[in-house]
């Protein structure tokens, strides 16, 4: 699991948007109308945006390891990881969880969903096995305190209250993550509609409204990478 776990972390860049390709294979649909498959799946993006959103603002971690390896230079405990040992991965789940939700694809939610379940729990083995090689004593005093995925929700109003939420830090590390993962719905939703269900363009007003959120994200985007780039707003 450890090997594994480690092949994933360097190659995930390049490997995970390759899973895109599920949503070409036809499929039985879970939810009867699509309708129901797009709220399901964009309600799961938002939770697990918001919970990125609230992790890197209340704490900054090096993420992205060090030459494609897992590397850490301290130990995080505060802000979210005082709750969660990966907050950040159960966001990123629960994102790749409701793309393949929207999708209303049976193969890619099961197919997705595993692969992606199994992907992150292996990468987290890597990671624990480089945290208890270098911290030794205090990550497993960490570990026997704070769960590796499921939220622990004591004291998290007291967690609030004691943080600075770094807006600033939030919008130069995730815009781009953000945008990605939010454009992903409406995008996958235009595909799905006429891929799988053989709906005609412009037959209703969904097309123009999705298109429309697609604009709205991205313009988005564009002025966050701007006041970055000029560095209008900086970490």
């Amino acid at each position: 699991m450890i090997s594994l776990g480690n092949f994933f972390f360097k190659y995930r860049n390049g490997l995970f948007p390759l899973a895109i390709v599920l949503l070409l294979v036809p499929s039985p649909h879970v939810f009867p109308d699509w309708r129901i498959a797009a709220l399901v799946g964009a309600g799961l993006v938002l939770i697990g945006q918001i919970l990125r959103a609230v992790t890197v603002g209340l704490e900054y971690i090096v993420r992205g390891g060090r030459e494609g390896k897992v590397y850490a230079d301290d130990l995080v405990t505060g802000g979210m990881f005082n709750h969660s040992r990966n907050p950040l991965y159960v966001g990123n789940y629960l994102g790749i969880l409701g793309a393949v939700v929207a999708s209303n694809s049976l193969i890619a939610m099961s197919v997705g969903g595993v692969f992606f379940l199994i992907a992150y729990l292996a990468i987290t083995v890597a990671e624990e096995k480089f945290l208890r090689g270098k911290f030794g004593v205090a990550y497993d005093a960490y570990c026997a305190d704070v769960p590796r995925f499921s939220p622990r929700l004591k004291g998290f109003g007291a967690t609030l209250l004691a943080s600075q939420f770094h807006w600033r830090r939030l919008l130069v590390k995730e815009y781009g993550t953000m945008f990605v993962s939010l454009a992903g719905i409406p995008l996958i939703l235009l595909f799905t509609r006429h891929h799988h269900y053989d709906l005609p363009w412009w037959k209703d007003g969904w097309d123009l409204a999705l298109l429309v959120t697609v604009g709205i994200l991205l313009a988005g985007y564009l002025a966050a990478r701007w006041l970055k780039k000029s560095r209008r707003v900086t970490e």
